[in-house]
């Protein structure tokens, strides 16, 4: 076994035993290797030891990291894209964690009728507010969910979160509940499904499980430290 295996074995362990104690099932549970910043062959450690699922944040890194792996790998885009890099990043990703304006979804809606593409996403709320992150705010994801229910290339699937940096994980529980219970309104409201829920990453993944995830954005804890660029 590798350190990577290692590691990757305490994540899933930890996923299932926090799944079991919030009577969950762990088939609803994703876990999502966030391996921006590392190279193919630590993706290669985590595929040996039977990951499929990766994400990445940089549609360039991406683009040249995804070819070198082998093509049966499901990859995720979890970063904030750019409206200039919808084009590259629609072939290359199975779903988009964050879409994170109307703006973006009716550009990734024009790219993705000219190529005849349907691509699957989540919707990125800034639950905390926080004033350098991108997403809607809950009220304007409401506001502006008609509109986006309108971009018939979209598969909408859920909601994603990024709560606030803290240092204690519980700290984190109350926007993930937000999350949880945007999700069931907008549900109601527009008679729709909304399945997936992508919140938790490294820290705070387990209070994430209790409260519904059902994709978690986990990288450090897997993978370790990204190794820094040197110029």
């Amino acid at each position: 076994m590798n350190e990577v295996a290692d590691r990757l074995e305490l994540v899933l362990a930890k996923i299932a035993e926090t799944a079991e104690r919030a009577k969950r099932s762990t088939d609803e549970i994703r876990l999502v290797a966030v391996s921006k910043g590392h190279d193919a062959e630590k993706v290669r450690l985590a595929l040996d030891a039977g990951q499929l699922v990766f994400g990445e944040s940089k549609v360039q890194e991406a683009r040249a990291k995804i070819p070198l792996l082998a093509s049966h790998l499901s990859w995720h885009f979890i970063g904030h894209l750019q409206k200039n890099k919808v084009r590259h990043a629609l072939p290359l990703f199975e779903l988009v964690h964050s879409v994170d304006s109307l703006d973006l979804a009716q550009q990734i809606q024009r790219v993705a009728k000219e190529n005849g593409l349907y691509p699957r996403v989540l919707l990125e709320v800034n639950v905390a507010g926080e004033g350098a992150k991108f997403g809607f705010s809950p009220e304007g994801l409401s506001s502006a969910m008609e509109q986006v229910l309108s971009l018939d290339r979209l598969s909408i699937e859920g909601l994603m979160t990024i709560p606030p940096i803290a240092e204690e994980a519980e700290h984190s529980r109350r926007y993930f509940v937000s999350l949880r219970h945007l999700r069931d309104k907008l549900e109601k409201e527009f008679a729709l499904k909304l399945p997936e829920l992508s919140m938790g990453m490294s820290d705070d993944f387990a209070i994430a499980v209790e409260e519904g995830s059902t994709l978690v954005r986990v990288g450090t804890a897997i993978f370790g430290p990204r190794e820094r660029k040197t110029k």
